[in-house]
C-alpha cells in the first residue's frame, strides 16, 4: 500500500548505503546536488558491518595472540595467553558502531537525506521505498544504484547459521568450533580460516582449484602454502563438496577429487565461495536497466547503465568485489552527474588479503603479462634481507616483486607478500596508475629502516643492482 499520492523528488537518488553508495552521496552533495540515500539496513553496508572492518578487527586480535605466543623468540617471556571471545566480539562491535555513526554524521553534515527501507525502481525516473511506516514514492533526475552483493551458497547445502555459516555469521565466533572446514580458499577463506586456527580451532581448507590462489603470482601462492602449513591448517585442493551427513552437533563432509573420494569430520562449515550481485528484485526490468548473463548490471566507463539517467557502482557491476573499487566508482558516478570529467577507465584496482603474511597486489603479474605477449623484467627482494622486517620479528619467506615492461621500463605490476603488505602496496598503486618508470621507484630515496625499502630494492633488482642481496 502506498502512503499518499505525493512523490518526493530529488536530483540524485542513491540506492544502497555501503562504500559505493554513501561515498557517491557525499561526493554528489559536495558538488552542490540534492541527494536522497536509501538504505534498507545499516549504513556502511556489508563492508563496514559484516566484512572489511569487523573481520580485520578479529584478524588483528588473532595476530596479536600469535605474536605474543612467539615473543619468547625476541626475549620477551610471557605467560599463557587466553581469549575472552565475548569481550573480543564486544570490542569488534564497538568499532563497527563507531564507524557507522561516523558515516551517518558525514551524510547529515553534507545535507544528504537518509531514508530507511527497501527501494525498488518503478520506472526510468521513479522508485518506491518500503519502510517502517509504509511505502513511499520518489522521483529522481538521476539515480546511482549501489546495492552490493550477497554470499554465494553451496548447492543443496544452504547456510543455517549453526553448522553451515557464511562469512557474516563466522564473525560471531562463539562458540569456537573444535574442527572447522573452510570451503573456498580466496581472501575470506584464508583470512577467517587463519583467525579460527589461531584462536584454537583445527582448520581444514578445501578448494576446487588445483593450486592455491590461482589468480595471483605463483611465487606468492608458494609462500602462502608454507605459511598455512606452519599454522597447522590442512589444505585440500582440486576437490569439491559431494555431500553432507549431519550428526547431532557435527557432520561428515564428503569430498570428491580426481584421486577419488574422501571425507572430513567437522563441527562447523564456513562457506566462502564468492558472492553474487544483488540485482534481483530491485525493479531493474521496470526501469529498462540491462544486466549480463551473470546478473551484473552493464555499465560504461562513466558508470552509466543502459538507461541514460541511471548509474550503477560496486559489487553489482562486473569486476573485483572490493570496497575501494565501489567507492572510486561512486565518486565517478557523482562527478559525471555533476557534469565533471570523470571515468573508471584504465584504473588499476589493488587487491589485499589480510592473511599472515599479508598479500597485496596491483597490476599485472608475470603470468598475466606472458598471456598478453608482453616481455617483462622482474625484480624481487626478500623480506628476510630487510632489517626492519627482522627487528619486527618477521623472518618469513615473503618478498616484494616489481614487474616491468622489458622494452620501456614501465612498471606493470607490484606484488607483495609479507608484513604490512597492505600498507606498502600504496606506492605500487601510484607507480602502476601513473605509468611510472622502474627507475622512478629505484631513484626515490626511501627512509631506513622501513618496510617500503623493499620496493626500492626490488626496483633496483630489475637491473640486478639491488644492494642488500647477491645479484646472480
Amino acid at each position: 500500500m502506498v502512503v499518499g499520492d505525493f512523490a518526493q523528488g530529488t536530483q540524485v537518488a542513491v540506492i544502497g548505503g555501503g562504500p559505493g553508495g554513501y561515498v557517491a552521496a557525499i561526493r554528489a552533495a559536495q558538488l552542490g546536488l540534492e541527494v536522497i540515500l536509501v538504505e534498507k539496513e545499516f549504513l556502511g553496508g556489508v563492508c563496514l558491518n559484516w566484512g572489511c572492518i569487523p573481520s580485520k578487527a578479529l584478524i588483528h586480535v588473532a595476530g596479536l595472540k600469535a605474536q605474543i605466543e612467539r615473543a619468547g623468540n625476541l626475549g620477551l617471556i610471557t605467560g599463557g595467553v587466553s581469549v575472552d571471545l565475548q569481550a573480543m566480539l564486544d570490542w569488534k562491535n564497538r568499532i563497527v558502531e563507531k564507524l557507522r555513526k561516523g558515516v551517518a554524521s558525514l551524510l547529515s553534515g553534507h545535507g544528504v537525506q537518509v531514508v530507511q527501507g527497501t527501494a525498488r525502481l518503478t520506472g526510468e525516473s521513479s522508485f518506491t521505498v518500503e519502510g517502517p511506516d509504509g511505502v513511499h514514492r520518489f522521483e529522481f533526475e538521476h539515480a546511482i544504484l549501489a546495492v552490493g552483493s550477497s554470499a554465494a551458497q553451496l548447492p543443496g547445502i544452504p547456510c543455517d547459521g549453526r553448522l553451515v555459516v557464511d562469512s557474516k555469521a563466522a564473525l560471531d565466533l562463539a562458540p569456537l568450533p573444535e574442527r572447522l572446514l573452510v570451503v573456498g580458499a580466496g581472501a575470506v577463506g584464508l583470512e577467517l580460516g587463519m583467525v579460527y586456527a589461531r584462536l584454537g580451532s583445527r582448520v581444514t581448507l578445501v578448494d576446487s582449484a588445483d593450486r592455491l590462489l590461482p589468480m595471483l603470482d605463483r611465487d606468492v601462492a608458494r609462500v602462502m602454502e608454507r605459511a598455512l602449513k606452519d599454522e597447522g591448517i590442512e589444505v585440500i585442493l582440486a576437490s569439491r563438496i559431494r555431500g553432507l551427513e549431519r550428526g547431532e552437533s557435527s557432520a561428515r563432509v564428503l569430498l570428491a577429487s580426481p584421486d577419488g573420494e574422501t571425507s572430513v569430520e567437522v563441527d562447523r562449515i564456513l562457506v566462502s565461495i564468492g558472492r553474487w550481485p544483488n540485482t534481483n528484485g530491485i525493479g531493474l526490468e521496470k526501469a529498462g536497466v540491462k544486466v549480463d548473463k551473470r546478473g551484473f548490471v552493464t555499465v560504461g566507463d562513466r558508470m552509466e547503465t543502459s538507461v541514460r539517467r541511471i548509474y550503477a557502482v560496486g559489487d553489482m557491476v562486473a569486476g573485483p568485489m572490493l570496497a575501494h573499487k565501489a567507492s572510486y566508482q561512486g565518486k565517478v558516478a557523482a562527478e559525471v552527474i555533476a557534469g565533471q570529467p570523470a571515468a573508471f577507465e584504465g584504473v588499476e584496482v589493488p587487491s589485499v588479503i589480510f592473511s599472515d603474511p599479508e598479500i597485496a597486489t596491483v597490476g599485472l603479474n608475470e603470468q598475466e603479462a606472458a598471456e598478453r605477449g608482453i616481455h617483462v623484467k622482474v625484480g624481487v627482494f626478500p623480506f628476510k634481507a630487510l632489517g626492519r622486517a627482522l627487528v619486527l620479528g618477521e623472518e618469513g619467506q615473503g618478498f616484494t616483486k616489481v614487474v616491468s615492461d622489458a622494452g620501456s621500463g614501465i612498471v606493470l605490476g607490484v606484488h607483495i607478500i609479507g608484513p604490512h603488505a597492505s600498507d606498502i602496496i600504496a606506492e605500487g598503486c601510484l607507480a602502476v596508475s601513473s605509468g611510472s618508470h622502474v627507475d622512478d621507484l629505484a631513484l626515490t630515496m626511501h627512509a631506513h629502516p622501513t618496510l617500503p625499502e623493499s620496493i626500492e630494492e626490488a626496483a633496483e633488482q630489475v637491473e640486478k643492482r639491488a644492494i642488500h642481496i647477491f645479484n646472480v
